[in-house]
């Protein structure tokens, strides 16, 4: 069994044995609310839309980023399960948390989209490294025989995950806290 650190690299490597282990571990739970936090507040700290705009920036866009992961995780959850299952199909919601939650693992390097000139590319490699590490998850956590099914499943929720985030952006007001 992998300690958290090791669960931390393999999972930011792609490794399809740590998404099985810690599907399998009902304990690596905590863990990976942990790499959902990490994760959540490195895009608070590197939300460069926020930039200058304080404590208040930071602590909106990390309850963004968090909002964010749990409507992909949920959707993912009910596309994966009921719309697009697999006569193997047999998941629970624990073990997609746990393997969904350590797929944000690259998001911890969104501390550093805050970077003039780096940070918008990072954020844009970040956000493709946890959609692979997304599909990854999914696929070993709903037992998909094919990685089609699991891109689509998390097309499909990153698609409307990103819609309501805006959404949920505009509503808070902070796209007008940039031109502030």
């Amino acid at each position: 069994m992998s300690n958290f650190s090791e669960r931390l690299i393999g999972a930011a490597r792609l490794d399809v044995a740590v998404y099985e282990e810690v599907e399998a571990d009902t304990s690596a739970t905590g863990q990976a609310m942990g790499v959902v936090l990490l994760s959540s507040v490195a895009g608070g700290l590197g939300a460069p839309a926020l930039a200058g705009s304080g404590v208040s920036g930071f602590v909106l866009g990390g309850i963004a980023a968090l909002i964010g992961w749990g409507t992909w995780a949920f959707l993912t959850y009910i596309i994966g399960t009921r719309v697009l299952a697999e006569p193997q199909t047999r998941a629970d919601v624990g073990e997609l948390l746990r393997t969904t939650g350590f797929a944000q693992t690259p998001g911890i390097l969104r501390a550093f989209g805050g970077i003039a000139g780096l940070g918008p590319i990072l954020l844009t490699i970040v956000s493709i490294w946890m959609l692979v590490a997304m599909v990854i998850a999914v696929r070993q956590a709903l037992d998909y025989s094919t990685t089609g099914r699991a891109v689509g499943v998390c097309l499909i929720g990153w698609f409307i995950s990103i819609v309501t985030s805006l959404v949920l952006m505009g509503f808070l007001g902070l796209g007008t806290m940039a031109e502030s």
